[in-house]
């Protein structure tokens, strides 16, 4: 399939952008509707989306940049050649988290209970993505024989895009279904962290094209950064009371 939609005064509309912009503007929409739902002004959850969306992609783009250093130290004219493709999930939530707490302070919103709405959109975003590296074929894994392999260059591989496509979706619904019983502000994000990374630390098993840092695989060490964080903090809140919620909206 070709990788590109359409073309605009001879520029290539990529399917990959289409994607990723439908992804976001279908996450913004959600924060939107769940935002109003729990008491925020419209005004302030577009601002914050708007300045969440940009850090996300500077953030995944440093992200891959900095681990592929001795690439780009050598072609410092494509570290912001965004259309050669680059981005890294990890450092797009790190980046996003960066810039929807200043949003935050400056407006005084709260960070945690917003952190745990866009969790939803988020993780949903992520598994509409994920399609992006199909069209691109990208992002799969190592060969196998199994009937829902997909061929690349002629070689049966594992769908590893489908494979967490299909986990980020189970945390969608899982997010969504129990956001009423959260117990402490923050919950459902770490939620997010946790479920997110146990599955894209098997999926990342199987991927051929990691970031590495010698013989390890990046995502798979940030995963269980992830993970210890998530549950770290978890279990401090809930034995310590802190950020508890007396009334969920």
């Amino acid at each position: 399939m070709d990788r590109y939609a359409f073309e605009i005064f001879g520029v290539g509309i990529a399917w990959y952008g289409i994607i990723i912009a439908t992804a976001m503007f279908l996450g913004t929409i959600m924060l939107t509707k769940i935002g109003k739902r729990y008491g925020y002004v419209e005004n302030d959850l577009i601002d914050l989306a708007l300045v969440v969306l940009p850090s996300a992609i500077v953030g995944a783009r440093a992200y891959y940049v900095i681990f592929e250093w001795s690439y780009y130290s050598a072609h410092p004219n494509l570290i912001f050649a965004f259309r050669q493709g680059g981005l890294a999930i990890h450092g797009g939530i790190i980046g996003g988290l960066i810039g929807g707490y200043i949003v935050c302070k400056v407006k005084k919103l709260k960070f945690a209970d917003l952190a745990d709405i866009i969790a939803m959109p988020l993780i949903l975003g992520q598994a509409i993505g994920r399609w992006g590296n199909f069209i691109n074929q990208e992002a799969h894994g190592g060969p196998t024989d199994l009937p829902w392999g997909i061929l690349v260059d002629g070689v049966k591989v594992h769908p590893t895009f489908l494979y967490e496509s299909l986990w980020n979706l189970v945390i969608f619904g899982i997010l969504l279904f129990t956001f009423k019983k959260r117990k402490f502000y923050g919950e459902h994000f770490l939620k997010y962290m946790i479920f997110y990374s146990i599955g894209r630390f098997f999926i990342e098993g199987l991927r051929t094209d990691s970031l590495m840092l010698g013989p390890l695989r990046i995502a798979q060490v940030i995963s269980l950064v992830f993970i210890a964080i998530g549950l770290g903090i978890l279990v401090y809140a809930r034995k310590s009371g802190k950020w508890k919620i007396e009334d969920n909206h």
